[in-house]
């Protein structure tokens, strides 16, 4: 009872916050039923003179409310589909900055990570050169048996931060279960999903080992790119509290003139932008989630270089085929394919139609290609996606929604550096690339053999059914005969059962093994 009320009186202040500093002018009253219209009404009505419009309001509202605000500000501006795409733009421009926190805590905090004297673990160790809300980074140098010195990244985690971030995301999770009993609708967004899928985030991000295992990963995928790399994370000064990674010297994102200036070609360095962020998601099925200026390097090779893995997106095999294939159809406007592809994946309910599907989907494509490729926006693309998917009843799909808000991400870092940049014509290689290689000849040999993989567990599986089997029968004899027909009954409908489990694998299997080469 006292912790409901605690989280009400938590809530209460966070209503009071947002409406004070404007932020519910991004809410569209049209969604809402009548009630909370009259809510809203109510809460426009507490807005403070003055206040400036877009990312000024909303920012302001999360930065007073606290770092994991802030940090549910900048997961929101991965979900168009919750806020809209203005918020999620404006959201985009949310800074994660505060004051460092002192060095002496930052010494202790390595310190008690290592069981060692800092003296002992660096050669040298900076003041803080960026801070955020979850933690600030150091430079140091750190030196090898061999007397070889080298320069590392470290980053440390923010005394505290743990506690704040597990109280304000109980509190996250009232406001969410309160806004399903108020309007049930509103669970075609899943707001207590996407509060689970925040914490799961947060809480990965404060693990550091899990940040240098998605470098490590990031790093083994993409070993075979000329064009891309990853700083090697320094595991033996890694902890869940200290993360130490190469320090990379480059050139940032943030200006074509820049880059010129180091000697490198903007358009190159924006294909190359698309490109590996494409075949990372679509190759690998891991990409890097939080792809801004910010985190992007061009290092003295003229390779992208990039940091911060807290934020990683993951898709699986059905994912990763169905944007393939929704890319190429919009490059070769196969408007019918795109909308099968939808409805093949489950996306889209079965009985809603295909060709009126595939309809609205043209609504899409074409103004797309009566445009020169330079003046598409993947911002303005998406959001009629995502009006569609309320006509037609798509369930969000927080994986799919995550790649796309990326590539919008990724599209205006590509054109901040090549306001030409034809993003469908840089996509199309790694597109074409990953279809011929897994939907032609050889993906197909390769389904066989997993198959045929799949044949051989079933294979391997019967000894065990047996025996089950014949532990049943053991124990039955072990009852005795006093319900002799009932325990018969029960052994024979078991020995059933496990035929026919048997047989219906060894159907699946079979059935596997002529798709994949048909």
């Amino acid at each position: 009872m006292i912790g409901a009320v605690f989280h009400l009186a938590r809530g209460a202040h966070v209503g009071f916050v947002l409406a004070r500093e404007g932020a519910l002018s991004f809410v569209d009253p049209t969604e809402l039923p009548p009630h909370l219209r009259l809510a809203l009404k109510v809460g426009r009505l507490l807005e403070r003179p003055g206040l400036g419009d877009g990312a000024a309001r909303l920012s302001a509202a999360l930065t007073r409310l606290g770092p994991s605000y802030v940090k549910f500000g900048q997961f929101l501006a991965t979900r168009p589909d919750i806020v809209g795409m203005k918020a999620a733009r404006d959201l985009e421009k949310l800074q994660d900055r505060v004051p460092p926190f002192p060095q002496g805590q930052a010494i202790r905090v390595v310190e008690a990570a290592f069981g060692k004297p800092l003296s002992a673990l660096f050669v040298s160790f900076s003041a803080p050169i960026a801070a955020a809300s979850i933690a600030q980074v150091h430079q140091a140098v750190v030196q090898d048996a061999d007397g070889t010195q080298r320069t590392l990244a470290v980053k440390i985690m923010r005394p505290g931060v743990r506690e704040r971030f597990q109280r304000d995301l109980q509190v996250m999770r009232f406001i969410a279960r309160v806004v399903h009993a108020l309007s049930p609708q509103a669970e075609r967004l899943r707001p207590r999903e996407v509060v689970e899928i925040l914490a799961r985030s947060v809480m990965m991000e404060m693990d550091f080992r899990l940040e240098a295992a998605a470098a490590s990963e990031l790093a083994q995928n993409t070993k075979d790119d000329s064009d891309f790399r990853v700083p090697r994370p320094e595991w033996e000064l890694t902890a869940r509290d200290v993360l130490s990674a190469e320090w990379i010297d480059g050139t940032r994102l943030h200006s074509a003139a820049e880059l010129t200036a180091a000697g490198h070609d903007p358009q190159a360095v924006g294909r190359a932008v698309i490109q590996n962020f494409l075949r990372h998601a679509i190759r690998d099925g891991f990409f890097h989630a939080d792809m801004h200026q910010g985190n992007l390097f061009v290092d003295a090779q003229g390779r992208l270089v990039a940091v911060d893995f807290g934020i990683m997106g993951r898709l699986g095999p059905k994912e990763r085929r169905f944007l393939a294939e929704i890319l190429l159809g919009f490059i070769l406007r196969d408007y019918r394919r795109v909308a099968q592809v939808h409805f093949e994946a489950g996306y889209v309910p079965a009985h809603h139609s295909v060709d009126d599907f595939a309809q609205a989907i043209r609504a899409i494509g074409e103004p797309i290609h009566q445009r020169r490729a330079d003046e598409i926006s993947m911002a303005k693309v998406l959001t009629l996606l995502f009006d569609i998917t309320a006509l037609f009843d798509m369930s969000t799909r927080t994986e799919l929604v995550m790649l796309q808000k990326t590539m919008v991400v990724v599209e205006g870092v590509a054109r901040s550096l090549d306001p030409r940049l034809d993003m469908w014509t840089t996509a199309e290689p790694v597109v074409r690339s990953w279809i011929a290689r897994n939907l032609g000849p050889v993906g197909r040999l390769e389904s066989g053999v997993e198959a045929a993989r799949t044949v051989a567990d079933v294979v391997a599986d019967l000894p065990d059914l047996a025996q089950r089997i014949k532990r049943v029968l053991v124990r039955l004899d072990e009852a005795g005969t006093g319900d002799a027909q009932r325990l018969e009954r029960f052994a024979r409908n078991e020995r059933r059962r496990a035929v026919l489990q048997t047989l219906a694998l060894w159907g699946i299997a079979i059935g596997a093994l002529v798709l994949a080469f048909r």
